[in-house]
């Protein structure tokens, strides 16, 4: 896509955020201006534990109007005008600045420690694992997933209104009570507006007289969407994790993605890619499991073939899972960061090691942080 070049009917915003999820914030901003949620265009999903920055686009809405609004954890920076709306995917990449405190070492030795770590992973490569964010603030959007690929009408419903969590606030541990106990009503007073779809779904249930069915389909299609692609990035790092240590190798039967031409190909000289390899020219792939996904041969396939059994996926369910977007593919299964720096400060916090880098669009920061930070 062109950069923004200042004519069209779309307003380009950039957003700044503090503690909320991109959803939470494009429905608060969607609430105020009176519009839908799907009319604001973003690239991609940004961290809730941070200060996010990331552009949105809104058609036949004025900056000037965005300028008036006052929305707690949200701000706009800058603004531009485009003929083209954004669409997810169109992300090149983000830029991290991560500042980390709290060392069980002293803080000379902890940077070197950073420093040496960080090297490692620009040579060999970052474990490509979805981050903890990618499964919501409750860690249950890959369950939620499942029951869909499923078709568990019912199990759904249960999931998203009813199962509660520690971490909740009382208030929407009080609504899922509620409707564990089938009053929808009080549940569905109680869920804050905030909640548009589980507002929705409740309503549905009130009027369609319990129907689990009717009120899974009143949630939005793009949110379930959302869950499907949830559950294939979990059976990724499942894939994954039995690939470990061994991502920077490239085995017998792979499918390879080329870091050039971002393309992907079947291997078929195994020793001669593997000294590409060496060099962050390509590197091995994992599945987004779906009906159109490439698959391995064996060897390579018995390690995905495990995950696709021990899941008890079927035909039937990719079926389910493509008619919400999620039609498979593949994932390289290591990322490189760059432009990589780590240095020493203090602040009147406290002392802290400050790691800067860059990273390519769909590669998780926080997948970095745990490598350098894990014990």
């Amino acid at each position: 896509m062109r950069k923004p070049d200042g004519q069209g009917s779309y307003t380009y915003a950039l957003l700044e955020k503090r503690g909320i999820t991109t959803m939470d914030a494009l429905s608060a901003i969607a609430r105020a201006l009176s519009i839908t949620r799907k009319e604001i265009g973003f690239a991609g999903h940004k961290d809730s534990n941070a200060v996010a920055r990331q552009w949105i686009s809104i058609e036949n809405v004025e900056p000037e109007k965005l300028k008036l609004l006052n929305i707690p954890d949200v701000k706009f920076i800058q603004f531009n005008k485009h003929s083209e709306g954004l669409r997810s995917g169109m992300l090149a990449g983000n830029r991290f600045i991560v500042r980390l405190r709290k060392f069980n070492q002293p803080i000379e030795q902890a940077v070197k420690t950073a420093e040496k770590i960080m090297a490692e992973l620009a040579s060999r490569g970052t474990p490509n694992y979805f981050g903890p964010q990618r499964f919501g603030l409750r860690n249950d959007s890959h369950i939620l997933g499942l029951t869909i690929a499923k078709g568990d009408c019912d199990l759904f419903i249960d999931t998203f209104l009813g199962t509660a969590e520690t971490q909740e606030s009382p208030v929407i541990a009080q609504a899922r009570e509620f409707y564990k106990k089938g009053d929808y009503k009080k549940s569905h007073d109680l869920w804050p507006y905030v909640y548009a779809d589980q507002r929705r779904a409740l309503k549905s249930l009130i009027q369609k007289k319990g129907s689990k069915k009717h009120a899974y389909h009143v949630v939005d299609k793009n949110l379930k969407g959302f869950f499907v692609s949830a559950y294939q990035s979990y059976l990724f790092n499942q894939v994954a994790a039995l690939r470990m240590p061994d991502i920077d190798k490239i085995i017998a039967g792979d499918i390879a993605y080329d870091h050039i031409s971002r393309e992907f190909f079947r291997v078929e000289n195994t020793d001669a890619e593997n000294k590409r390899c060496q060099n962050f020219q390509i590197s091995p792939t994992g599945p987004l499991f779906g009906r159109q996904m490439m698959k391995l041969n064996p060897p390579a396939a018995d390690i995905e073939n495990k995950v696709i059994a021990a899941a008890e996926l079927n035909d039937r369910d990719f079926q389910q899972m493509s008619e919400y977007g999620a039609k498979g593919a593949r994932r390289p299964l290591r990322f490189q960061p760059h432009n990589t720096a780590v240095s020493a400060g203090k602040d009147r916090n406290s002392s802290y090691i400050e790691l800067r880098f860059e990273l390519d669009s769909g590669c998780y920061a926080t997948c970095l942080i745990r490598e350098i930070t894990k014990t």
